[in-house]
């Protein structure tokens, strides 16, 4: 084990939220310093939008931008502002006194006066081949209608939905914007989404149901041309031609290292005390962007959360 290294403020995560925490508390003069988070299978630094091809919804994009561009602009811009950062994981922290203790993957040990997490949340994925190797190449797979479905690539054309929540059926909703057909796929005989979002995907032309029914393929080679079909109830096989996929059977936040250490929903996000604040349940400690929003969950409103955090921890280390 390396020395301790100590820190005024130490932010976890480099999506959209930690870099604007950055950003802010770099001008601060608070000398933030990001652990960035390394390499997995299905996150990488810089969280969802590195799986983003074309964000168009972000406002001074008018001709849109990748989100890998998006992400290396951020994490420049906090640099230019003397951000250092490290691409480690945080993998144990000690949030029960003062200074504030964090371990990482790298077999380093960190103190912080104060520590904003940002770690993001990561959508579920069904684990099935060709789906990662599509999604990551912006080949027509998707965990976000929303960021990803008003793209040319997807108008006009046939497209999937997966998933039987409320999720599931406000993308399968918002598709019928622009798709001339969405069929949900759903492994059960029966939806869990609320009575209203069953009432009104029901009664949308566009939309239709395939119960009983698992995805077991993404076939295509550069973009999604179909899927290979298994239903539950039969075993019987079946192909359906589409031209995009959209996963939506839910997301996972990326507090695991946090149990026990701050207060935590059932569903393993980030619990705000106050709303409209991002002060957690430690006292120093501040929640950004996805790991604490379960709502909204797009890259705006996660730099916002960002920019609070960071103002909230100038405000606490100015009042120590």
């Amino acid at each position: 084990m390396s020395e301790r290294k100590k820190e005024t403020l130490i932010i976890i995560g480099s999506g959209p939220a930690a870099w604007t925490a950055a950003i802010y508390a770099a001008r601060a003069q608070l000398d933030p310093f990001v652990i960035e988070g390394s390499f997995h299978r299905t996150m990488v630094p810089g969280g969802q939008l590195m799986f983003t091809t074309e964000v168009e919804n972000y406002p001074g994009f008018p001709d849109g931008i990748t989100g890998q561009a998006m992400m290396e602009a951020f994490k420049k811009q906090a640099q230019r502002f003397g951000t250092r950062s490290e691409m480690e994981d945080v993998v144990r922290v000690d949030f029960s006194g003062h200074p504030h203790i964090l371990w990482t993957s790298g077999d380093d040990e960190y103190e912080a006066d104060a520590v904003i997490v940002a770690t993001g949340a990561n959508a579920r994925w069904m684990d099935v081949p060709g789906e990662e190797r599509l999604a990551q190449s912006g080949g027509g797979v998707s965990a976000c209608a929303v960021c990803d479905g008003a793209l040319p690539h997807f108008r006009d054309k046939v497209i999937a939905i997966v998933g039987g929540g409320d999720s599931a059926l406000e993308d399968a909703l918002y598709m019928t914007k622009f798709a001339s057909e969405v069929v949900v796929i759903h492994r059960r005989d029966e939806l869990r989404a609320s009575k209203i979002m069953q009432d009104r995907a029901f009664e949308n032309p566009k939309i239709r149901f395939l119960w009983n029914t698992v995805v077991t393929e993404v076939v295509g080679d550069d973009v999604v041309e179909r899927l290979l079909l298994a239903n539950r109830a039969t075993g019987e096989a079946s192909e359906l031609e589409v031209d995009g996929l959209f996963v939506a059977i839910g997301h996972e936040p990326n507090t695991a290292f946090l149990a026990g250490q701050i207060e935590l929903e059932e569903s393993g996000y980030i619990r705000a005390p106050t709303s409209w604040r991002t002060a957690t349940s430690a006292a120093g400690v501040f929640a950004a962007g996805d790991a604490m929003d379960d709502f909204y969950r797009q890259a705006i409103t996660a730099a916002g959360t960002g920019c609070m955090a960071a103002l909230e921890a100038e405000r606490w280390l100015s009042h120590r």
